[in-house]
């Protein structure tokens, strides 16, 4: 059994995390130009040394998920044979759905296939019918099967090993099945490496959101687009879900994923009724084919034969993104999943959430398209200026602009508020070692800090920035997700059979009492 390490150990890691992320912080509000350098070194070193490596391991975990769904373990239930689901179908999509991609979903719904329409993949026309059709297929396939899988095995990890073992939520408590030390140092390493990592991952996600609500008040009420509005959105929505962090109410989290649920899915309901209705649904059925048809290609493609960033830029980024946000929604999910067999689980949170978000991209990136190519509407042009402003030009070619505009920016900002007061609990929860119930001062401290380093990489770099901090930090936790991948399938390998000599045990009693 994992048991929590002895109280005088847990500080250590909370202190370390913290003096690595405070150090980017401060470097980040002092030298902002310094860091910028400094990151985008990292950032090419990274993707230029590394890159093969994020595709690999990112392609295994997908593997790694198909075969446990269709293997024996798949009838093996979570907490217990007679564990019940705490929550409903649809409140635990809701939730599940809400923490792992919400802010991200209406960020790019629109801009990235805007964007690959302009700068498409290496070997492809800009602004052609090919370019419209890659567009599609990579951002099927930059939020499809592969960030789910990452999900996926982290929340299936840790719910297997904490209502296996009775052990607390370290995310070092997944390492059981390699037969290591519970006090090992080494597993506190890795510890260390999922505090940083998802905490530079939350900052990623809450700078994408600040930059998306400074959009929606930009076209609703006219509010300037640049860094003050943003850093004064972040102060703002960081006392909203600080507050609720600091209350310890988890109903809150529930209700609000299913506001927001129903706010998204009428959202895409209206788009998909005002735009062109004909083409969603022509794009949607095309882009299905051609994602599943290359779907090997694209999950190993790299360019070493031709100067292009574009995977770097993209493909990586968002494997690193993913990696380093997996901690604290894998956490999150092994919380509101117990009962749960392990295939109706990787169903649950692998093919329903790669499935909406298919629907979700093939109407707002369908819609926007179409207006860009056969309308003559310039949305691409407005993507690639900024990002965030792409949902909101999609608003005004439509009817209805200015309802449609005030929905996505609440959504954004249940989003915003949803998914920063989880992450302050999961990084609180983690850098206590496993302590389930972690004082107000850490939660106080990773909510302002988090914030915090939003605020840093937005000075020193925009959008690049936080981008490029998701990519460094992920690389280390990349291998801790090889390790999990290895010590879950022996944990899994080493229950079943000790179930299934309990099931002949039974058996032949059985059978020896009716001789």
């Amino acid at each position: 059994m994992n048991e929590p390490l002895p109280p005088r150990r847990r500080p250590t890691l909370l202190y370390a995390a913290v003096a690595i992320v405070a150090s980017v912080v401060i470097w980040g509000l002092v030298s902002p130009a310094a860091l910028g350098r400094a990151a985008a070194a990292a950032l090419a070193f990274t993707t230029r040394s590394f890159g093969w490596f994020y595709l690999w391991v990112v392609l295994g975990v997908v593997a790694f998920c198909l075969f446990l769904a269709a293997s024996r373990y798949g009838n093996m239930r979570l907490g217990g044979e007679d564990e019940e689901p705490e929550f409903s179908v649809v409140a635990w999509f809701a939730m599940l759905f809400a923490a792992g991609m919400g802010i991200g979903l209406v960020f790019w719904g629109a801009a990235e296939p805007l964007s690959h329409y302009l700068a498409p993949p290496p070997g492809v026309a800009p602004r052609s019918a090919d370019a419209a059709n890659a567009a599609m297929r990579y951002a099927f396939f930059h939020w499809g099967l592969h960030p789910w899988a990452i999900y996926t095995v982290v929340a299936l990890a840790i719910a297997f090993f904490q209502s296996g073992a009775g052990s607390g939520l370290s995310f070092s408590s997944t390492m059981q099945g390699l037969g290591a030390d519970p006090n090992a140092r080494w597993l506190a390493l890795i510890d260390l490496f999922a505090v940083v990592a998802t905490a530079f991952g939350v900052a990623t996600s809450l700078g994408l959101g600040a930059l998306q609500i400074n959009s929606g008040l930009n076209a609703v009420f006219g509010l300037p687009i640049g860094v003050a509005s943003q850093v004064g959105i972040i102060v703002v929505t960081t006392v909203l879900f600080l507050a609720s962090a600091l209350s310890g109410i988890e109903r809150g989290i529930k209700w609000l994923s299913t506001i927001n649920l129903a706010i998204a899915a009428l959202l895409a309901a209206t788009i998909f009724a005002l735009g062109p209705t004909r083409a969603i649904l022509d794009t949607l059925t095309n882009t299905l084919g051609a994602y599943l048809s290359e779907f090997v290609r694209m999950s190993l493609r790299l360019s070493p034969f031709r100067e292009s960033n574009w995977v770097g830029d993209w493909t990586i980024f968002y494997w690193a993104w993913w990696l380093s946000w997996s901690p604290f929604v894998g956490l999150f999910i092994a919380r509101v999943s117990k009962g749960r067999t392990i295939r109706e689980f990787i169903v649950g949170t692998l093919i329903v959430p790669s499935a909406a978000c298919f629907l979700w991209f093939s109407v707002f990136g369908g819609s926007a398209l179409h207006l860009e190519i056969f309308e003559g509407v310039p949305l691409a042009a407005a993507a690639q200026a900024d990002a965030s402003t792409a949902i909101f030009r999609l608003f005004e070619a439509l009817p209805m602009s200015t309802v449609l505009s005030v929905a996505a920016t609440l959504l954004v900002l249940i989003f915003f508020v949803t998914s920063a007061d989880s992450a302050t609990v999961v990084l609180s929860i983690l850098s206590s070692r496993g302590n389930p119930d972690p004082g107000l001062r850490t939660k106080f401290l990773w909510g302002a800090l988090v914030s915090l380093v939003a605020v840093s990489l937005l000075v020193a770099g925009g959008l690049k920035g936080i981008q490029t901090a998701a990519i460094v930090a992920a690389l280390p936790f990349s291998v801790v997700i090889v390790l999990l991948c290895v010590s879950l399938h022996r944990a899994l390998e080493r229950e079943w059979r000790a179930r299934d000599r309990a099931e002949r045990a039974y058996r032949r009693r059985s059978r020896d009492g009716a001789d």
